[in-house]
């Protein structure tokens, strides 16, 4: 048991049908050939790529569009009964620990620009609210800068054929465009579904604040379309479809949580801790496709080929691999799966951690280091490391990372930058961005002129990743019967099956500066030591192959200037009990 980390759509088929017994004139044996409804199957899963609509893509990229938002008096029926001071003050953690829906708070939206609301503009002339807005985002909702989702009423109109309106502060982005611009950049891949986005230029104006009367330049933001049945049918797709929004998903089963909602045993807040039910309820597709996944003993090929798209899977992953948007190893992904196939499509969503070399480097962040590079960033899903074992895999997803690295080349990258910059610069370097911005002037520069290079970067990452041992997790330590320490690791695996040995160090600091214990040359995936006194501790293991190439467990320690990779944290009590992480006397 490995150890744990705590352009052409699926056709309408009566049309093919129809076609299809017109064409024969006679009716065929099961004997002869495939019965009517396989034909029809079979054309559609020979035509299942999908291919996004061109035409939703007529605004200009670096337009900023100005929107006013005014908060009005709510009521508790729409859990609305809230100030914005409040919305403001608390993240998705706080409402987490006391269990409640996030709060909103009432509100009138309305376009416009610099002047204010424009006439024959949404919510001009109107006086009720026509919205609810509420704080959106996971750890980003404990940033000084929040990000926002308003929702339009019905029979309210909407705001570029869109009534769900996701603000995006991107608080943690020195540059304020990093996620906008890989968006756009999807426009330009036609094996990948994007969404729309806009700059958005937002005042609000507090009725129950101190100034009541006065619209507060809130900065610039970036509007990314919301991904329902709207959005679905508005790119072509089935608005129908199962659609889920990825939260810490590994592929796994799962088993006492992913389960059909007519189970006794169903429980939606935990099921979409995992996955956030954005269209059809019925999961049966879903626990099919996932026992699949699971299956050992059935070839991964013969998976990928029933239950996924090949090429949309593996220019998904050339994508966030070539831009190094790490965070997408277990979520910031949907999955889409259109009525009468089984095939399943991601879908991108949320690029916070795009082009983030340079600026990393500045801040002199210890993180995006080690595993969290090229293919090793996804070894930890259960889906991708199935996957990346297949020698046929590797080689579309390398023909896929070749492909775009053409695409995204330092030219094309460098003109499209300097577009985003100008359109930028003029909101970030006054308030409130200005506060929490991050960068000195010079320091943006330099980041935005080295998004260019780091697709060669990356792609040079992605390939020191092929050569190297997977990442692999360290077990809790425990005492043994004879009253030793033991530490135990998953193996490492090599791509190109060589033999791995592995070091082992404990100590009493993450830096391991005050070692207390070192082994090398290990071949199992354990060893002992002698039990030391109560305290806290650290293990690394370090796995390195027969090339001398090394790579670190996928733990880590986090402090407040990063990631400390391949170390584990652990607690021997004074009663000789070991934990992970809390001190317990």
């Amino acid at each position: 048991m490995p150890l744990k980390k705590p352009k052409g759509r699926l056709l309408i088929l009566c049309l093919v049908t129809t076609c299809f017994i017109a064409a024969c004139g006679q009716e065929e044996t099961s004997n002869q050939s495939l019965s009517n409804q396989e034909k029809t199957v079979e054309f559609a899963e020979n035509n299942y790529h999908l291919r996004d609509k061109e035409l939703l893509y007529q605004e200009d990229p670096q337009s900023v569009k100005t929107l006013y938002l005014t908060i009005k008096s709510g009521d508790a029926a729409e859990n609305t009964n809230h100030t914005w001071e409040e919305i403001n003050t608390y993240s998705v953690y706080d409402y987490e620990k006391w269990g409640v829906p996030r709060y909103q708070v009432a509100a009138l939206l309305q376009a416009g620009d610099d002047t204010g609301p424009l006439a024959g503009e949404l919510g001009y002339s109107e006086t009720v609210p026509n919205a609810t807005v509420q704080v959106r985002g996971q750890t980003s909702s404990r940033n000084q800068q929040k990000n926002y989702k308003i929702k339009l009423k019905r029979n309210k109109g909407s705001w570029q054929g869109q009534r769900t309106i996701n603000l995006n502060k991107h608080q943690t982005d020195g540059l304020r465009f990093r996620n906008k611009l890989a968006y756009d950049l999807i426009r330009g891949i036609p094996q990948l579904i994007g969404l729309r986005t806009q700059f958005v230029h937002l005042y609000v104006k507090d009725e129950n604040g101190s100034e009541p009367d006065k619209f507060v330049d809130y900065g610039l933001y970036t509007q990314v379309e919301q991904l329902n049945g709207s959005g679905l049918k508005a790119h072509g797709l089935d608005s129908n479809a199962q659609l889920y929004k990825v939260n810490f998903f590994e592929f796994l089963l799962y088993e006492d949580t992913i389960k059909l909602e007519d189970d006794p045993d169903f429980d939606r807040v935990a099921f979409e801790k995992l996955l956030e039910i954005k269209g059809d309820r019925d999961h049966h597709k879903l626990i099919e496709m996932l026992q699949a996944v699971n299956d050992l003993d059935r070839p991964i090929d013969q998976t990928l080929d029933t239950y996924f798209d090949r090429e949309n899977l593996t220019y998904w992953l050339a994508f966030q691999i070539l831009i190094g948007n790490t965070d997408t190893q277990s979520r910031n992904v949907y999955l889409y799966s259109p009525q009468n196939s089984q095939r399943w499509y991601f879908i991108p969503w949320d690029h916070d951690s795009a082009f983030f070399k340079k600026e990393y480097e500045i801040e002199k962040f210890a993180g995006k280091t080690s595993w969290e590079s090229g293919i090793s960033n996804y070894w930890g899903n259960r889906l991708f490391q199935r996957a990346l074992k297949s020698a046929t895999f590797r080689q579309e997803l390398d023909e896929a990372i070749q492909d775009l690295k053409g695409k995204l080349n330092p030219d094309y990258l460098s003109q499209e930058v300097a577009k985003y910059q100008e359109t930028v610069k003029p909101y970030v370097t006054k308030e409130p961005d200005s506060t929490h911005l991050g960068l000195t002037p010079s320091q943006y520069d330099e980041v935005a002129a080295a998004i260019p290079k780091e697709i060669e970067s990356n792609y040079q990452d992605y390939l020191d990743s092929l050569k190297k041992p997977m990442p692999f997790f360290i077990g809790i330590p425990e005492k043994d019967e004879n009253g030793k320490l033991k530490v135990r690791w998953d193996a490492a695996y090599d791509l190109n099956g060589q033999k791995i040995t592995y070091k082992v160090e404990v100590a009493k600091d993450f830096e391991f500066k005050e070692i207390i214990h070192t082994e090398e040359g290990i071949t199992l995936s354990e060893t002992v030591l002698d039990m030391p006194e109560k305290g806290h501790y650290f293990a690394r293991v370090t796995a390195t192959n027969e090339a001398g190439e090394t790579r670190h467990a996928f733990d880590y320690y986090v402090t407040e200037v990063g990631k400390h990779f391949g170390v584990k944290s652990f607690f021997i009590q004074s009663n000789g009990k070991i934990s992970e992480d809390v001190y317990e006397e």
